[in-house]
C-alpha cells in the first residue's frame, strides 16, 4: 500500500481520488497548487503523485520539473479534463510515469495507480540487483581473505563513495588496476566511463595529449579535433597507471587539472571543466621519488590523499590456494579443457615460491600448467619446471638416478653403483640431487623433505639459499 499524493486546484476532484485511493487501500494527501505539493514533498515522503494538468498557478509539467530541481525522484501520473495527443506526448516526454483523462473513473485509476507502483518496485529492485552485483563483481576481482588483503579491501568500500584523489602503490602484478575498477564500481560513478591510460607504455610525445586531449593542427598529424582522457572520462574515473613515469612538465598541468577541475587542450585557449575521480597507481615509492626531485612534491601531495599499499604474495601466501584454484577454473574455460582439481602437495609447491612476478607471474604458472597437464588433476610436478622454482638456481642438474647403497647407507650414484672410482663423484651433486628428490616427493613441503633428509628444516633451509657451485 502507498502514500499518494494528489494535486488538483478544484476540491471535488481531490475529495473524488481520497475515497477512491482510500478504498484501494492507500493513503491519500491533498494539496490544491504546485507550490503547496512542492512543500507536502519536502516535509512527507509520498510514493507517488497523481496532478492535475492544468491548474491557476502552474501545470503538472511545472511540477515535474520543480520536484527535479528539489532533488524529489518520485513518479507522477498526470491527469486533465482537456485530453490531447500533444498533452499526453508532452507530459510522458517530461518524466510522468502514466497520464489520466478526467472524469477519472475507479477501476481506471486503480489499474494506473498499481502499474506505476508494479513500475516504481521493479526499478528499485533493478537498482538494488545492479548495486549488489557491482559489489560481487569488485569482489570477486579481488580474492584474498588474508590480514592483507582484508584491509586493503576495508579502505576501498569506506572511500568508494567519496570522491577523494587515490593513490595505489604495489609491485608489479599486484593487481593496482583490479582494485582501481573495484573502486569505480562500488562508487555512484559506477554507470560512467572508467578510463585508463599507461604513462609507461606510450611514447612520450604522445602523452600529453593522450590526457588532455588536442585541436585540430597543434602538431603534425593532428587532422582533427581530438578529445583526451580527462574529457571523455568526465563524470566517472580516471586511472593514470605508473603515474611515476610523467614527465616533469606534464606532472605541473596535471596538477593544475586536479586543482581546478579545468584544462586547455594541446594547441587550444579554450578552458574545458570536468568532473574527474583520479587514481593513480605507481611501483615505485613516489615520497622516494619527490624527494629526489624525480617526482614533484605538491603533486605527490595532492595525489597522496587516501594511499593504499597493495602487498606483494609473498606477504600474502595463504591467499594462494583461493588464487590458484579460481585461475585453475579460468584458464580450463578458455583453454577449453577439463581439469579434476590440485593436490595440496602442488598447493604447497607454490606457497614456496617469492613470486617476484606477484598475482601475473602465479597465473601464467597455472595457465602453464593447465596446458601442459592435459586434464585430470594437477600436481606437483606440474609446477616443478626446473631447480629455479625451488630456490636452487645455480645448482648443477642432479644425476640422473639415485640408488641406496647395501646395507641402508647413505644414498649413492648409479655410477658408484656400476664399480666407479668413490673419487670421481661429485659429492655436491648428490647432495642436490638428494634434496631435490626429497622435495619433489613431499610436494615441496621443506619440513617434510627436511625430515625424510635426516637434517633439520634451518639446515635444508641454508643449502637452499646457498647452493654450493657444480665443480669443474
Amino acid at each position: 500500500m502507498a502514500t499518494i499524493l494528489c494535486v488538483d486546484d478544484e476540491p471535488s476532484v481531490g475529495v473524488v481520488l481520497e475515497a477512491a485511493l482510500s478504498k484501494l487501500g492507500h493513503t491519500p494527501v491533498l494539496a490544491n497548487s504546485v507550490d503547496e505539493a512542492v512543500k507536502a514533498a519536502g516535509r512527507q515522503q509520498f510514493d507517488l503523485i497523481i496532478s492535475d494538468y492544468r491548474m491557476p498557478n502552474g501545470t503538472g509539467i511545472d511540477l515535474l520539473s520543480t520536484l527535479e530541481k528539489e532533488g524529489h525522484q518520485i513518479p507522477v501520473i498526470i491527469m486533465t479534463g482537456y485530453s490531447s495527443v500533444e498533452h499526453a506526448v508532452m507530459s510522458l516526454r517530461s518524466g510522468a510515469i502514466d497520464y489520466l483523462t478526467k472524469p477519472v473513473r475507479q477501476e481506471t485509476l486503480r489499474i494506473a495507480v498499481t502499474q506505476a507502483l508494479e513500475v516504481i518496485r521493479l526499478r528499485k529492485e533493478n537498482e538494488t540487483y545492479r548495486q549488489e552485483l557491482s559489489g560481487l563483481r569488485g569482489k570477486r576481482q579481488i580474492l584474498g581473505e588474508s590480514q592483507a588483503m582484508r584491509r586493503v579491501l576495508e579502505v576501498v568500500a569506506t572511500v568508494a563513495p567519496t570522491k577523494a584523489t587515490i593513490l595505489l602503490q604495489g609491485e608489479s602484478g599486484t593487481g593496482k588496476e583490479l582494485v582501481a575498477r573495484a573502486i569505480h564500481e562500488q562508487s555512484p560513478r559506477r554507470d560512467r566511463p572508467f578510463i585508463t591510460i599507461n604513462c609507461a607504455a606510450m611514447p612520450e610525445g604522445l602523452v600529453e595529449s593522450a590526457i588532455f586531449g588536442h585541436e585540430k593542427g597543434a602538431f603534425t598529424g593532428a587532422t582533427a579535433r581530438t578529445a583526451g582522457a580527462f574529457e571523455r572520462a568526465s563524470g566517472g574515473t580516471l586511472l593514470l597507471d605508473e603515474i611515476s613515469e610523467m614527465r616533469l612538465d606534464l606532472q605541473a598541468k596535471l596538477l593544475r587539472v586536479i586543482q581546478e577541475q579545468e584544462f586547455e587542450r594541446v594547441g587550444g585557449q579554450q578552458s574545458i571543466r570536468v568532473d574527474v575521480r583520479l587514481i593513480a597507481t605507481t611501483n615505485r615509492d613516489l615520497k622516494v621519488e619527490a624527494e629526489a626531485g624525480k617526482f614533484r612534491q605538491d603533486l605527490y601531495y595532492r595525489l597522496n590523499v587516501v594511499p593504499v599499499h597493495l602487498p606483494p604474495l609473498r606477504d600474502r601466501v595463504e591467499d594462494i590456494p583461493v588464487l590458484v584454484h579460481n585461475f585453475v577454473g579460468r584458464a580450463a574455460s578458455q583453454l577449453g579443457v577439463e581439469v579434476a582439481g590440485v593436490t595440496p602437495e602442488a598447493v604447497a609447491v607454490l606457497q614456496q615460491r617469492s613470486w617476484p612476478g606477484n598475482i601475473r607471474e602465479l597465473m601464467n604458472a597455472v595457465e602453464r600448467a593447465v596446458i601442459l597437464s592435459r586434464g585430470g588433476v594437477l600436481r606437483a610436478e606440474a609446477f616443478i619446471e626446473d631447480a629455479s622454482s625451488i630456490g636452487v638456481r645455480s645448482w648443477p642438474s642432479p644425476a640422473p638416478a639415485v640408488m641406496a647403497a647395501p646395507g641402508g647407507g647413505a644414498p649413492v650414484s648409479n655410477a658408484i653403483a656400476a664399480g666407479s672410482a668413490v673419487d670421481s663423484v661429485n659429492l655436491d651433486e648428490l647432495e642436490a640431487a638428494a634434496i631435490l628428490r626429497a622435495l619433489a616427493a613431499t610436494g615441496g613441503n621443506r619440513t617434510r623433505a627436511a625430515k625424510l633428509l635426516g637434517i633439520s628444516e634451518r639446515t635444508l633451509r641454508n643449502k637452499l639459499n646457498n647452493p654450493k657451485p657444480a665443480k669443474a
